[in-house]
């Protein structure tokens, strides 16, 4: 069940909190999100972006092989979907993967 006000969606495994630009393009994290993944001053976040689609993920100074994984397959996705190439998932079945990242 989604719980909506303007600016968080959750149900009950996933949670999404809207932010805005400033006029220099920065972003602010929600604070719940940055305690939960404990994103602090000097954090490093690899960013990806296709469309109108951003995604963030959290990545240690060094970059691990299963970093390296993950972006190697967002890359191959978005190449899928201009291929015209992706699977319909359920909501379930896309947040349990996407817990996974």
């Amino acid at each position: 069940m989604w719980v909506r006000n303007p600016y968080i969606m959750t149900d009950e495994t996933f949670e999404t909190e809207f932010t805005k630009t400033s006029s220099k393009g920065q972003i602010v994290i929600p604070s719940k999100i940055r305690k939960k993944l404990n994103i602090v001053d000097g954090s490093l976040l690899a960013v990806t972006a296709q469309d109108d689609l951003i995604v963030l993920k959290k990545v240690s100074s060094k970059i691990s092989s299963a970093d390296m994984k993950t972006l190697k397959l967002i890359e191959e996705a978005w190449k899928d979907i201009d291929k015209g190439k992706y699977k319909v998932r359920s909501k379930d079945d896309f947040f349990k993967e996407f817990g996974e990242w």
